[in-house]
């Protein structure tokens, strides 16, 4: 029977939230119709009495919430409560004034309670109880209230777009997922809604507390027109009747709104607080029982003071010393457990086992100055976390690995536009940009000069300024490129996450690519690892391709080689050089030209021979053994060709024979990173090369 009630109560309740919309909008035109309707007596002591009632529970409801987001409808609540009081004044002028003649009971019992009981019957008193209560509300409570609204308001507003960049990194770095992003930006959304939303409903109940006064006044005198003019009252009689019952209706009114506003202040004034007031005060003023015990040896002193009180000073004093020496034996025994439990856990992480490893840094990061924190912040229309996702696919599509998240975070430490790239905790590269303006790069088609601020593109050092939006439309016309901000840092991230994505690719990532190709070729994958050689040495051609810019998107043609090749020699170099050849289609359509030309330059047979010559072949594998003079002879030839590549904004390639590719790369890397070296092996037959000059070495033949 009683699980019975409960479910039909259930049912019931939840027929009611259902219609809760149809109620809200009937109670608020109940509220409207107060204004112009007259009431029975008995029906305006029930509203006056609710009124009161209501403005306890949304006080109570404020003290008891852990947040002030719980109660988000708050700012509508103060309007529609201030709305109801304002009716209910208008209700009880209607009939203090039509009926005030007739004694202190003609407005109800609840008002004349308060004329007669509350204030003892003086109108005098009750006047000055009245402005009192006004006072209270209208310049201390509210205006405090309002006060801390403001505040909160403005810091919400300027915290947004550092908790949205918060939440974007948070989601790059895969510490959480969209979902939970989702939720958090509501959340920051909903905290600047409901701040700005109480910023301005603060202002409802000032306006009520004026109005208060502004009703009380007109009632007075008012009722002292009506009575001695229409009803032929006495001055003092209508006085008696009119201003008390005015007086009660005051208090009636300014009581519920004193309590609205003290409920106002404690909910706008519980920001940061993450319990309900009661505990969050309890736990915060008893923490010292110090400071107690002193209270209550003042308080002993002031018992001793001839003239005043003692017993109640004494009783109070007694009071709080109990209250402080309890709290004090309380607190020793909570060091006491605390000390036990740092010895505890103290010696549990001397032992070995349960040392604790430090968290993983990010991969990629990305480090900013504030003047950049608007290119991330979606919600200022910042383009960047959108570039950097298109990035990282792409990047994947083009080399065949994974790119890491790119955790982003402000650097307060960097100049406003300057920005850090770093790779694993170290920084690798970093860039300043000029806030509000654009990069105008010349192409080399053009030789018209422009006005700008003269500096250096962050990627490639290249020869750029600095122009203001309003100059892009008429330095495009001149033919220069212009780029925005997000595709400069975007541009120069590109080229960082390439060239060192070997030092990002480990034996976790190649095993998911080992396991992703083995649903498709499961025979070469068991073929080759672990039987012909272990993760790590392929991970290692892996990188040396990396290394190199070569993509490993042709994962199969990779592990084909390998298990080829692997039989007969276990040297990674070597074994990267025949992976290159097996992946000449993709090496020659990294640099052919559109026309399909290969252009580079080549070299003399004579300098091959001496390095051929040179090598040393040793347990840990073979390198150069060569004379600086002889290096220097050499670089300072492949500078020199280096010019013909650059006039005709081409790659720089040398193209040598398969035996000293490796080498000569090795040589050159030091001196002309850019440059790529090519073996015979590496492109295909069938393409057209271009040679653009030969590298010789005159006097060492």
């Amino acid at each position: 029977m009683e699980i019975a009630t409960q479910n039909m109560f259930a049912g019931q309740l939840a027929r009611l939230t259902r219609s809760s919309d149809i109620f809200m909008a009937v109670a608020v035109i109940a509220i409207l119709m107060i204004m112009v309707v007259p009431l029975p007596s008995i029906l305006l002591d029930l509203l006056l009495s609710f009124n009161i009632t209501f403005s306890l529970i949304i006080l109570l409801v404020g003290m008891y919430i852990q947040k002030p987001l719980e109660l988000s409808s708050f700012p509508s609540i103060l309007l529609v409560t201030t709305l109801f009081r304002l009716s209910l004044n208008v209700a009880s002028t209607r009939m203090i004034l039509l009926h005030g003649n007739e004694g202190t009971d003609a407005a109800g019992k609840v008002i004349m309670a308060f004329g007669n009981f509350v204030v003892g019957g003086n109108y005098l008193v009750g006047v000055i109880v009245f402005l009192i209560l006004v006072v209270i509300n209208f310049m201390v409570i509210t205006k405090g209230a309002g006060r801390i609204a403001e505040v909160a308001a403005r810091f919400t507003l300027d915290a947004m777009p550092g908790k949205q960049m918060s939440i974007d990194a948070d989601l790059n770095a895969g510490l959480i997922n969209d979902q939970e992003a989702k939720a958090r930006r509501r959340q920051v959304a909903h905290e600047a809604e409901y701040y700005g939303a109480m910023d301005g409903a603060n202002k409802f109940v000032r306006g009520d507390a004026i109005a208060g006064i502004m009703i009380t006044l007109i009632n007075i005198i008012a009722g002292l027109g009506i009575g001695v003019f229409q009803h032929s009252m006495s001055f003092f009689d209508a006085a008696q009747n009119y201003t008390l019952l005015t007086v009660g209706d005051g208090l009636v009114s300014q009581i519920p709104a004193l309590i609205v506003s003290t409920a106002a202040g404690i909910i706008v004034s519980r920001a940061g607080s993450e319990s309900s007031m009661g505990k969050e005060i309890t736990s915060q003023l008893l923490v010292q029982p110090r400071a107690i015990a002193i209270a209550s040896s003042v308080l002993f002193g002031f018992s001793l003071v001839p003239g005043l009180p003692t017993i109640p000073f004494l009783t109070l004093s007694a009071l709080t010393g109990t209250v402080a020496y309890i709290l004090s034996k309380s607190s020793q025994s909570d060091n006491e457990k605390e000390e036990l439990s740092a010895q505890a856990a103290s010696a549990k992480a001397r032992s070995p086992e349960a040392v604790k490893l430090m968290p993983p840094l990010d991969v990629l990061a990305l480090e900013v100055g504030y003047g950049l924190i608007p290119l991330v912040d979606a919600a200022q229309n910042g383009e960047l976390l959108e570039r950097i996702k298109s990035v990282r696919r792409q990047i994947a599509q083009d080399i065949g690995i994974l790119v890491p998240s790119v955790h982003i975070q402000d650097n307060m430490q960097l100049k406003p536009g300057e920005y850090s790239i770093l790779l694993k905790g170290n920084e690798v590269a970093k860039g300043d940009l000029m806030i509000n303006h654009y990069l105008a790069l010349n192409p080399g088609v053009t030789q018209e000069a422009i006005e700008g601020i003269p500096t250096k593109e962050p990627t490639f050092g290249l020869p750029a300024y600095w122009i203001k939006e309003q100059e892009k439309e008429k330095v495009m016309g001149k033919g220069y490129t212009v780029v925005d901000l997000p595709t400069v840092l975007t541009t120069h991230l590109t080229d960082v996450i390439k060239k060192h994505a070997h030092e990002y690719l480990g034996r976790q990532e190649v095993q998911q690519l080992l396991d992703t190709l083995k649903e498709a070729y499961p025979r070469i994958v068991e073929e080759l690892v672990p039987n012909l050689l272990p993760l790590g040495s392929v991970v290692k051609v892996l990188q040396n391709l990396l290394v190199e810019q070569i993509p490993i998107r042709d994962l199969l043609t990779i592990l084909e080689t390998l298990a080829d090749w692997a039989p007969v020699t276990k040297d990674l170099d070597m074994l990267t050089e025949y992976v290159r050849h097996g992946l000449a289609r993709t090496i020659t359509r990294l640099y052919v030209a559109p026309e399909g030309t290969l252009s580079l330059m080549t070299m003399d047979h004579a300098i091959e021979n001496l390095l051929l010559q040179s090598l040393q072949q040793t347990s840990q594998g073979s390198f150069l053994s060569i004379e600086p003079e002889i290096t220097q002879k050499i670089i300072r030839q492949i500078a020199r060709n280096l010019e013909k590549f650059t006039s005709q904004n081409l790659q720089p390639i040398i193209l040598c024979s398969a035996q000293v590719r490796l080498h000569l790369r090795k040589l050159v890397d030091r001196f002309i990173p850019n440059l790529v070296v090519l073996s015979y092996n590496d492109i295909l037959t069938s393409i057209r090369i271009q040679s653009l000059g030969i590298v010789r070495l005159t006097d060492a033949d």
